[in-house]
């Protein structure tokens, strides 16, 4: 409805625009749009907008130019179709509490920065009823904008309160030679502290320690009370016995849930189609211990699909175990996903449950969600239909012996199989690959690296693993099993947990663009690139010498993949909609999609509750960021386990290739290890060297010559810490001519930078 401009209305987003034209309509200002998105994260797409706004025709045209801008200037940022302000917090976000303020109230941080290190504050409404947070309490909450440029940017209502973090850290006990005691410390960020004879508890010099600090003194370093000894830190659990109390992920089981395990009995088939004639087999890493996926594949015999394959893929039923509501259920979602050492493994359910109860073994009889897929000759997935059954896995192979049967050295095992299942596998997965090639997925070459182990658990090698068809069969098979997931339940107008990828911000794709001039590459601009213009930049630079350099930092375009029960896409599987199916064993998003099956298709009990429903945003917030927390704690194991087995070669040379570039310095790689150390800048020689942010380098302000982003070069090792899984080293290479585009973008961007801070310069960003 049109108003005049004294016709404001309490909340009204138009209130106090600029009239335009002969009618009484409006176009918002930059302010107000900004305004609006920081007030609305829920209602801050493009359309909810020009709707707020009124915006009709031609004003829908501008409002999309108006919003370009504000993300090429920094001031907007778009992910999941949602715009927000750079920095700013999910709706649902994990929090950590951390201090209060001067009026008593309680002060929170993210429990993860962004990628830009944001980590704005939050001040903690006081409960309405139930357990009040405390500080060092992690909450999952609600949050809510202030509007405010002083004081917090939210505050926030708790949902729920986690167990509350420990405020012990992790260290080296140390006997000094004056007889003093010292904590050395295990994480890179954390300060040496001392030990008072008289908190020492039994603790012995190398012995690796939980101690609690205490306040830090005027002078000197903190004090630290032991309060735990854990052993010696060279014993095969210590180092990943690290990530896990840094990281507080939950590693014992409480006695409730293991006696609700040590009481639950097998599934029957009561209920359940019976597929044991049906000759699944398992494929999987030699050593693995629990087998959740087994698939089968035929030839379709419809005289109208020539040429078309049935691929089935059963996964184990978990939720015929873990149900709603139970301690199992509540830990399953503490821990949120397996979290996977090169010792151990921390799982996500009890044992009894991966490794026996929901473990497809062979020739055993195991209840599983099945779904059963019709695809044409060229790869396109026909029908698809879901299956609660009890079935019988008819062999256990690993992934190089299914490879050396279809390659034509079968075995005992395998001879048996080669015809009837194996060769029937392959020739299904060469039809799914023409769907794959069809749909173009981002294909970055990124070869995964496996720590092997001695005895004493120190590193013994670090290896490649060879990339088989095997691998790949099982992977799309998988992929196309969630798509159906996401599909069926969609398509029942289901709720569930969508597995999500966004596409590359603007910001991002520009900042890729001016890369890719200063090495004399172009890229077409777009609102939203695709990954098949992803893969032809990649495959322009193929086997050249950058390479290595174009594949690092289109990665480092992309977003970070999450959960989330609104739906996106996956930009790197290019897929509409995509769901986590195939690994309920290890990850919970798995279980809610399998409850979400059964309760949409109405397939006994376990399914999805209306108050899990209710619920899932929680669930995604939580689930996402237990995943991220576990990805860090499996790095910087490796991390710490490199480190270690290299102490004993300082002073050696080594082949490496720069990883990241600072102003502070150079990351750099060890492609043999996988493991990463840094030079400082001020160790690079005589030359003031300048960082090109653009450029991924480093480069001499006399010479011109300089160090860039996956060059290759010689480095030094010249110091360790082992526990911290840090190491220094001096670089060996001489600096490189950089391209001349490189120093004089730099300047240009120089004296860009300086008319903007001119006073009186318009467009100066804040």
């Amino acid at each position: 409805m049109a108003r005049g401009i004294s016709g404001r209305h309490h909340g009204d987003p138009r209130a106090g625009d600029t009239r335009r034209g002969t009618k009484d309509q409006y176009r918002p200002s930059r302010d107000e749009i900004l305004r609006y998105i920081a007030e609305n994260p829920d209602r801050a797409g493009k359309r909810e907008i020009a709707k707020a706004f009124a915006l009709r025709g031609d004003d829908r045209v501008w409002l999309k130019d108006m919003l370009r801008d504000l993300e090429d200037e920094g001031l907007l940022e778009k992910k999941r179709k949602r715009l927000s302000r750079p920095g700013n917090l999910p709706t649902i976000a994990v929090l950590d509490i951390f201090a209060r303020d001067e009026d008593g109230g309680l002060l929170a941080r993210p429990a993860e920065q962004d990628e830009n290190g944001n980590s704005p504050t939050v001040a903690i409404k006081p409960p309405r009823g139930g357990p009040a947070p405390g500080i060092g309490d992690r909450v999952l909450a609600k949050t809510f904008s202030t509007g405010k440029d002083e004081g917090p940017a939210y505050t926030a209502r708790v949902i729920k309160i986690f167990e509350k973090r420990s405020q012990a850290v992790l260290g080296i006990f140390r006997t000094l030679s004056d007889g003093t005691f010292r904590i050395e410390p295990v994480e890179r960020r954390q300060p040496e502290l001392t030990v008072d004879k008289e908190f020492r508890n039994g603790a012995n010099n190398g012995d690796l320690v939980e101690v609690e600090p205490s306040r830090m003194p005027r002078y000197g370093l903190p004090k630290a009370k032991v309060i735990a000894v854990l052993g010696s830190p060279l014993n095969e659990k210590a180092v990943s016995m690290i990530a896990i109390h840094a990281h507080d992920i939950p590693h014992i089981f409480p006695p409730e849930v293991l006696a609700e395990t040590q009481a639950l009995k097998p599934v029957t088939i009561e209920g359940r189609e019976d597929w044991r004639e049906l000759p699944l087999i398992t494929i999987d890493p030699a050593d693995a211990k629990d087998h959740d996926d087994a698939v089968f594949a035929e030839p379709d015999p419809d005289e109208k699909n020539p040429g078309g394959v049935i691929v089935t893929v059963a996964i184990a039923d978990v939720a015929a175990y873990v149900r709603p509501g139970t301690a199992l259920d509540r830990e399953a979602l503490k821990r949120g996903n397996s979290v996977y050492f090169p010792d151990r493994v921390v799982p996500m359910l009890p044992e009894r449950i991966s490794n026996d109860l929901c473990s497809l073994r062979e020739g055993e009889d195991r209840p599983a969600m099945a779904v059963r897929m019709t695809f044409s000759a060229e790869g396109r997935k026909i029908r698809h239909s879901f299956h609660r059954v009890m079935m019988k896995s008819a062999a256990k192979l690993a992934y190089p012996q299914a490879q050396a049967a279809i390659d034509g050295t079968p075995d005992d095992k395998t001879a048996p199989l080669l015809d009837t299942v194996l060769k029937p596998l392959w020739a299904a997965y060469a039809v799914l690959k023409r769907g794959r090639q069809h749909r173009e997925p981002l294909e970055l070459d990124l070869p995964e690296r496996k720590i092997i182990l001695k005895e004493d658990g120190t590193v013994d090698r670090v290896i490649v693993p060879d990339r088989l068809d095997a691998h790949k069969l099982i992977e799309e098979f998988m992929i196309q099993a969630n798509v159906a997931a996401a599909e069926t339940l969609e398509g029942r107008k289901q709720p569930l947990v969508y597995r999500i990828h966004d596409g590359p911000t603007l910001a991002k794709q520009e900042a890729l663009r001016e890369f890719l001039q200063s090495i004399g590459l172009s890229l077409a601009r777009g609102a939203q690139m695709r990954p098949s213009q992803f893969n032809g930049l990649l495959e322009r630079v193929r086997g050249t010498d950058n390479d290595a350099l174009v594949n690092e930092v289109v990665l480092r375009t992309q977003s970070q993949a999450e959960y989330a029960p609104d739906n996106i896409g996956h930009f790197g599987l290019n897929l509409k909609r995509y769901a986590h199916f195939t690994s309920p064993i290890r990850r919970f998003a798995d279980l809610i999609v399998h409850r979400a099956l059964i309760a949409a298709l109405g397939l006994g009990q376990g399914g999805l509750t209306r108050d899990q429903e209710s619920q899932l945003a929680e669930t995604a917030a939580l689930i996402s960021t237990a995943e991220r927390r576990a990805m860090a704690a499996e790095r910087e194991t490796v991390d710490r386990l490199i480190a270690a087995h290299l102490a004993e070669h300082v002073g050696d040379s080594f082949q490496a290739r720069i990883s990241g570039v600072t102003k502070a310095g150079l990351f750099v790689q060890l492609p043999q290890f996988g493991a990463d150390g840094f030079i400082p800048v001020s160790s690079l020689g005589g030359d003031y060297y300048i960082y090109d942010e653009t450029a991924r380098s480093l480069f001499g302000e006399r010479s011109g010559k300089g160090y860039q982003l996956a060059d290759n070069v010689e480095v030094r090792l010249v110091e360790v810490a082992p526990m911290a899984g840090a190491m220094r080293f001096e670089m060996l290479s001489e600096p490189k001519p950089l391209p001349g585009s490189t120093r004089s973008y730099h300047k240009a961007k120089g004296r860009i930078r300086a008319s903007k801070n001119r006073p009186g310069t318009r467009g100066r960003r804040r």
